[in-house]
């Protein structure tokens, strides 16, 4: 995208991986750090267990100090979205006027700016790539740099495709959820389920490896030890027993004479 084009883009452009635009972000463009105010960022999975770590939190109380609870438009998913400083401008907590103090561990929405990602429908095929925008907010100078990218460039410079595999079961099932007639409502305990895996990581440890859990479901010795090691794994295996519980998928097998958990 040529400079001369920037204000052509005012209108959503759908853009593929290999669509080009120029842009870069750094302490001498006049609008550093602006759009870290006034923001309203969903974090997703990997996202609360980077912050968390960085922070040297347990996720239950990464959740209480730094996130609000919020359901989902058009999912009635309960998800949590970063909570702002109480300062004039609504600024992220992790913002300074040097930049971000968690950068290498910042969420998956601050990676892809001054992108949007948009899914339509849920996947029908496998390695459907999806469509991006850009993020056209007024204040932001970075288009009129020089350095020019493809969304598939940028996405690998910022590690936002490390994120997008990670999350991909999660944004799946709310993109799956979406495409439900608005009447089918989730139960409260589907919800709180939902909510638990896909969040509170030291949470749904515990329920796996301290409840019935496992004495119920027919889980192989290698994913035990794997999940109860690695904390991806962990929310992976989390998500997708939430597929399971949720859209009935048949791939977890109770044991013999199991009970309901």
């Amino acid at each position: 995208m040529k400079k001369t084009d920037r204000m052509a883009n005012v209108e959503p452009v759908k853009l593929k991986l290999d669509s080009k635009f120029t842009f870069k972000c750094h302490k001498e463009v006049k609008c550093f750090t602006k759009c870290c105010r006034g923001i309203n960022i969903v974090l997703t999975p990997y996202d609360i267990i980077r912050l968390k770590n960085r922070l040297q939190l347990t996720s239950e109380e990464f959740l209480v100090l730094y996130t609000e609870p919020q359901l989902l438009e058009k999912t009635d998913l309960p998800v949590v979205t970063l909570k702002l400083m109480d300062d004039d401008v609504k600024s992220c907590p992790y913002v300074t006027d040097k930049g971000c103090i968690v950068y290498e561990d910042r969420p998956t929405t601050c990676r892809y700016y001054p992108l949007g990602v948009a899914s339509l429908s849920h996947k029908a095929k496998e390695h459907d790539e999806g469509f991006y925008f850009f993020v056209n907010e007024p204040h932001c100078l970075g288009f009129d740099e020089e350095k020019e990218w493809t969304i598939r460039e940028w996405r690998q410079d910022q590690g936002v495709d490390i994120h997008d595999d990670i999350n991909a079961d999660w944004t799946d099932l709310i993109v799956r959820k979406r495409s439900f007639p608005p009447n089918l409502k989730l139960s409260e305990e589907s919800k709180k389920i939902f909510f638990l895996a896909s969040y509170n990581s030291d949470k749904f440890r515990q329920f796996v490896f301290e409840s019935s859990f496992l004495k119920r479901y027919d889980i192989d010795d290698a994913t035990v030890e794997r999940i109860k090691e690695d904390e991806i794994a962990l929310l992976a295996f989390g998500l997708k027993w939430l597929k399971d519980v949720l859209f009935k998928e048949g791939k977890f097998n109770l044991k013999k004479d199991a009970g309901v958990i």
